[in-house]
C-alpha cells in the first residue's frame, strides 16, 4: 500500500507543471491600475510608488530592487517621467513595456494642453510617426525591451507581500539603505510632457498593449488577458464619455494649477490651463515668475488649484492676494488614492470633481 501511494504521488509530482503567471512590476499608481485590470484574478502587479510616494524624489527599497531584478515584466511610463527607474533597470534580464513608446500613443510637449481637438474622441497622430497598421506583436514599435534569455524562476525567493502597497514601505528617508535612485530629480518642464496617462484614450490603448505583452509571456492565459483588457477598455470609454459631458460647463473657464502636469487632461476635455505656479514639480517657483503670475491674475476672478504632495499655502496665498478662488488640491498621479484596479477611474473622476467644484459657473 505504501509503495502504491508513493508511486501515485511520484506520478503526480512528475506531471506537467502549471504555468506561472508573469511577475509584473509597475511604476506609478495609474499604470499599476491599468495592469491590474488586465491581470484580473490571475495575479497582482507590484507597485513601486505607493500612496504618498513622489516620483521625483523616490528611492528604491532593497525589497523593491529585488522585485525589479526578478520581474518577468516591468511596465512603466518611461524615463521622461522616472529617470531613476531607467538606471535601476540597467542589466536586468526580464522584459519592459515603456508605455510612452507604444505605437499610437498621443504625445505632446508641455504647454500644448489645447493643441489637439478631441471632438468625437479622435486623435491626430500624423506628426508622431506612429504606425497603427495592425495590432500584431511587433516589439520594435511597441516600446518593448525583450531579452532573449530564458527566465529561470527556480531559485528566486520573491515575496510580494508588503512590497507593493504599504505606505510604510514608501518612506522618503532611506539614507541608511544606500539607494539613491534620483532623489529630487524632477523631469524638465520643456519638451515632451510625460503625463500621458491623463489622456484616457492613451490608457485605452495601453490596456491592449499590456494584454498583448502578458499574452506573449503567458500564452496559456492570453485569452483571459485580452478579455480583461477589452472589458476595461469598454468601462473606460464609458467613463470618458461621462467625464466629457460633465466637463462641458468648464470649457470656457480658464484656471491655474500648481505645476504644468495637466496638458493631456485639459487637451482631451477642451479645458484651458491659463498658467502654473511652478515651472516644475521638483523646484520652488522663482520670485520673478510669482510676481508675473500675481500681476496676470490680479482683478481677474479665476480658480487656482494646489496639488497633492505640495504645500497648498502658496496657492492659497496667491488666491487671497489676487482675488482668485482656491480650489481643492488636484492629484495628477493618484498618489493619495488607494492603489488597485479602480484607481485609474477614481483619478479621472477626482480631477473632474476638483475642477468643477471651483470653475463651474
Amino acid at each position: 500500500m505504501r509503495y502504491t501511494i508513493s508511486v501515485a504521488l511520484a506520478s503526480l509530482l512528475a506531471g506537467p507543471a502549471l504555468a506561472e503567471v508573469p511577475r509584473v512590476v509597475t511604476d506609478l499608481p495609474p499604470v499599476h491600475s491599468l495592469v491590474a485590470q488586465v491581470m484580473g484574478d490571475l495575479g497582482e502587479p507590484d507597485l513601486l510608488l505607493g500612496q504618498g510616494a513622489d516620483p521625483h524624489s523616490f528611492q528604491l527599497r532593497p525589497s523593491q530592487a529585488r522585485a525589479l531584478a526578478n520581474a518577468d515584466l516591468v511596465v512603466w511610463i518611461g524615463p521622461d517621467m522616472t529617470r531613476w527607474l531607467e538606471r535601476a533597470l540597467e542589466g536586468r534580464k526580464g522584459e519592459e513595456l515603456r508605455l510612452m513608446q507604444v505605437a499610437g500613443t498621443h504625445l505632446q510637449d508641455f504647454g500644448e494642453g489645447a493643441a489637439h481637438d478631441h471632438a468625437g474622441h479622435g486623435h491626430d497622430h500624423a506628426d508622431e510617426d506612429h504606425d497603427h497598421a495592425g495590432e500584431g506583436h511587433e516589439h520594435a514599435d511597441e516600446g518593448h525591451s525583450h531579452d532573449d534569455e530564458a527566465h529561470d524562476h527556480a531559485d528566486e525567493d520573491h515575496d510580494h507581500a508588503g512590497e507593493a502597497h504599504s505606505p510604510a514601505d514608501e518612506g522618503h528617508d532611506h539614507a541608511d539603505e544606500g539607494h539613491d535612485h534620483g532623489a529630487h530629480e524632477g523631469h524638465s518642464h520643456t519638451g515632451l510632457d510625460p503625463h500621458a496617462w491623463l489622456d484616457p484614450e492613451n490608457a485605452q490603448l495601453w490596456l491592449t498593449a499590456v494584454a498583448r505583452e502578458l499574452g506573449h509571456l503567458d500564452p496559456e492565459n492570453a485569452a483571459t488577458y485580452a478579455a480583461n483588457a477589452e472589458a476595461a477598455r469598454a468601462a473606460l470609454a464609458e467613463l470618458d464619455r461621462e467625464t466629457a459631458a460633465r466637463l462641458e460647463q468648464a470649457r470656457n473657464q480658464p484656471f491655474y494649477v500648481f505645476h504644468d502636469a495637466y496638458g493631456y487632461f485639459a487637451g482631451h476635455y477642451g479645458l484651458t490651463v491659463q498658467g502654473s505656479v511652478s515651472a516644475g514639480d521638483a523646484a520652488a517657483p522663482g520670485a520673478a515668475h510669482l510676481a508675473d503670475l500675481r500681476t496676470e491674475m490680479a482683478g481677474t476672478p479665476r480658480c487656482i488649484f494646489p496639488e497633492a504632495q505640495h504645500d497648498a499655502k502658496l496657492a492659497r496665498q496667491i488666491a487671497q492676494e489676487t482675488g482668485a478662488k482656491a480650489g481643492p488640491a488636484l492629484d495628477p498621479s493618484g498618489s493619495t488614492l488607494e492603489p488597485g484596479p479602480q484607481l485609474y477611474a477614481n483619478l479621472i473622476r477626482g480631477l473632474a470633481d476638483g475642477i468643477l467644484s471651483c470653475v463651474a459657473p
